[in-house]
């Protein structure tokens, strides 16, 4: 049986994100929606939960012998992807236009791409060999990362380029 979303358990947090940016890609897509406001709200998240990501959860799963540094190393690669198609996305100025639309689904697809990825490898590893407790304080600490950035608001196009070039 899953543990609630809501015991603070690093993989359900990190599943809720995924789930939550796969909804605002259909927000993204769809004519009738706000698109430029789920594009702010995306963006925010994705950096955040990258940020997160890369600062507390992935330097703690490498020290796991049964989870692959290799697919560590890669998620942060596909973090990096991911961060590049958004910059491209956020550069267009005319929503909805031919080149908003397909800047969009290249960000889709590195996106979605990683998100596959990093639950069948990352986290299905850490459900298998990480104990519950500490994937408890791997949530609380990946919650306040996140949260802190998102406070920061690093989703601003600014901070996307200034990640992107470092």
């Amino acid at each position: 049986m899953a543990k609630k979303a809501d015991s603070g358990d690093v993989v359900e947090l990190i599943l809720q994100d995924h789930r939550r940016m796969e909804e605002l890609f259909r927000r993204m897509r769809s004519v009738e929606a706000e698109r430029a406001t789920a594009l702010h709200e995306f963006s925010g998240l994705l950096i955040a939960h990258a940020l997160a990501e890369e600062a507390e959860v992935y330097p703690s799963l490498k020290r796991y012998r049964d989870i692959e540094n290799d697919e560590v190393d890669h998620g942060v690669e596909e973090h990096e992807e991911g961060n590049e198609a958004l910059l491209a996305l956020l550069k267009v100025d005319d929503v909805g236009s031919d080149d908003w639309d397909e800047k969009l689904e290249k960000l889709v697809e590195a996106v979605t791409h990683h998100l596959d990825e990093e639950e069948r490898t990352i986290l299905n590893g850490a459900r298998e060999n990480v104990a519950m407790e500490r994937r408890e304080e791997l949530g609380a600490a990946f919650a306040r990362e996140r949260a802190k950035q998102l406070d920061a608001d690093c989703g601003r196009i600014e901070n996307v380029r200034r990640i992107v070039k470092s």
